[in-house]
């Protein structure tokens, strides 16, 4: 039998649809104003805390001690003409992400580390330096390390929010309804006073599995203040690819996934039907580096890998990427190259001393170390060897070929592909070509060239950059090969928000008691990244955003 709900006129102060990072940001920050609180979420009660729980915990912090410690230099100034010069507002529909834009980088620059670290949240030493940009100063790309490891990672980062809503929920402010699906909105006069939906079976589902989707009831809430808080598309093949720009070429036919299924975009339909606006829904955040995860958890389960600079990158047929297409420099550019060529996935060639010091994996359950606070764990990725997840991946993964000569190696990617695609040839004499490069201090491989200059920052020399060598010392192998595939992630649109996180529709109002955060708002403005993201800023929006709502409805100022 399913929980009992609430009384359809239930007194609310607020509902939030969603029981992810930006929907519990925005509840606890109800629950510091005594406001009652209804969480609502699809899923079963194993999945509080939503995305965020999975990911890496890297936060975008500007100018802080972290960086200072390791001789970074930064600036809110700095940090604004890289925003913008990858964000690359050009749409009318974008002011409203120029002005969440702008807001944010106060936020990082100003008060955001010290309001987490009031909340326990504390970093990583070793500040990442994500997205290394397209080669221009002016361009896209951060042009310092910004990216802040949240020690605990994902977890840590939802606990303090999670805590303060069971907190409330204790107290008596916060009614938690997990297997409640919105269906609808209750809109009256104009104005969005409630949700009604279906009432799910239970279920036990592990976090992130499916789950069913058995009506065994219906439901109607009532509040003035209703919070989309669903998330994006990212688990939704279908609309990802109804999406897909044309500037990116070619939807490609086979994705992984780096969320699970429920992750739908249900919620951006509903809300576009009851008044609110949905811009920018071409602009979408997937990555390139995608594997297939040996122990799945939800369907065609992905993990990205996040790697430094050192792996040679070709495409399906065997093609070098083209300069700065260097793996964690560019993204979105990437995306866009190899969408082109036609086909799904591209190859890294590496070497075992690449892999141990330069391939980490992206989620809080590939890093039991950071995310388990595990001391011991994290002196052993210090020391020899590579994390003992990846090894799992080297040696389990289906995309992984290990071998100690290049016949053997080209014989095991030959196995990964469609035949006769691959031109090993090249291949070949692309490696050979880059190894002579090695032998000498100057070099015209930029790709050299960036992996010495990576080697000044002390962070990437200490943990991150493998010294220059020549791919096929024996002394540096095995060789590795790793096929690739396209991984869903974020959207970068959604419901248009004014700054205190109000749903905005057509004529550009706002629309009278809704409000959006997180991904479902395009992490502020329906857009607060533009086309480019900087990494680091996924779950700063849902934190940034979520805030702004909670003490929006509770009407308290932002800061």
């Amino acid at each position: 039998m399913a929980a009992p709900s609430p009384a359809p006129h239930a007194e609310f102060d607020a509902i939030v649809v969603g029981a992810g990072l930006a929907g519990l940001v925005a509840a606890a920050e109800l629950v510091d104003a005594g406001k009652r609180v209804a969480i609502l979420d699809q899923e079963p009660e194993a999945n509080l805390g939503g995305q965020a729980w999975w990911s890496f915990g890297g936060l975008f912090l500007v100018g802080s001690p972290e960086q200072r410690r390791l001789g970074v230099h930064d600036s809110l100034e700095l940090a604004r003409e890289d925003w913008l010069g990858t964000a690359g507002f050009d749409r009318d529909d974008d002011e409203w992400g120029r002005r969440w834009a702008e807001a944010y980088l106060q936020f990082a620059a100003g008060e955001k580390r010290a309001w987490l670290r009031e909340k326990g949240i504390r970093f990583f030493s070793v500040v990442g330096w994500a997205e290394r940009g397209g080669g221009m100063a002016i361009g896209h790309g951060n042009s310092v390390p910004r990216f802040h490891i949240t020690w605990g990672t994902g977890p840590g980062v939802v606990a303090p929010f999670a805590a303060k809503v069971r907190a409330g929920e204790a107290a008596g402010l916060v009614t938690l309804q997990f297997r409640h699906r919105v269906d609808g909105l209750v809109v009256e006069g104009g104005a969005v006073v409630g949700v009604r939906g279906a009432v799910l079976a239970p279920d036990d589902a592990q976090r992130g599995a499916p789950s069913n989707r058995e009506v065994i009831g219906e439901f109607e809430l009532r509040a003035p203040a209703v919070v989309v808080a669903s998330g994006g598309i990212g688990g939704n093949h279908d609309l990802v690819r109804a999406a897909w720009p044309e500037r990116l070429g070619t939807p490609p036919a086979t994705m992984l996934s780096g969320v699970p299924a429920h992750v739908d975009g249900r919620m951006l339909g509903i809300a576009e039907a009851s008044g609110a606006r949905l811009v920018n829904g071409d602009r979408m955040w997937h990555y390139t580096e995608g594997i297939q995860n040996h122990d799945p958890i939800w369907p065609l389960h992905g993990i990205r890998i996040l790697p430094g600079p050192s792996s040679l990158w070709f495409d399906a047929t065997g093609r070098r990427l083209p300069a700065p297409l260097f793996p964690g420099f560019d993204t979105l550019g990437t995306l866009e190259h190899l969408a082109k060529t036609g086909h799904d996935h591209s190859w890294f060639v590496l070497t075992q001393r690449i892999i141990e010091k330069e391939f980490a994996l992206s989620g809080s359950e590939q890093n039991p170390d950071l995310t388990n606070k595990d001391l011991r764990l994290l002196a052993e990725r210090l020391g020899s060897g590579a994390p003992a997840p990846v090894e799992a991946f080297k040696e389990r993964g289906a995309d992984f070929v290990v071998a100690d000569t290049m016949p053997e190696l080209f014989d095991g990617m030959r196995r990964l592909s469609p035949e006769g695609l691959l031109d090993t040839a090249n291949i070949e004499r692309e490696i050979v070509a880059r190894d002579r490069e090695v032998d000498h201090e100057f070099s015209k491989d930029l790709q050299l060239t960036a992996v010495r200059g990576a080697r000044t920052y002390r962070g990437d020399k200490l943990i991150r950059v493998a010294p220059p060598h020549r791919i096929l010392d024996p002394k540096a192998g095995p060789l590795i090969a790793v096929k690739l595939h396209i991984l869903t992630r974020k959207s970068l649109g959604g419901i248009q928000t004014g700054l205190d996180s109000r749903a905005l529709g057509a004529d550009g109002r706002p629309v009278p008691g809704l409000y959006a955060v997180g991904e479902a708002a395009g992490f502020g403005g329906g857009g607060v990244h533009g086309y480019r993201a900087l990494e680091g800023t996924f779950l700063g929006g849902c934190l940034f955003t979520g805030r702004a709502a909670g003490r929006a409805i509770a009407g308290r100022a932002t800061s």
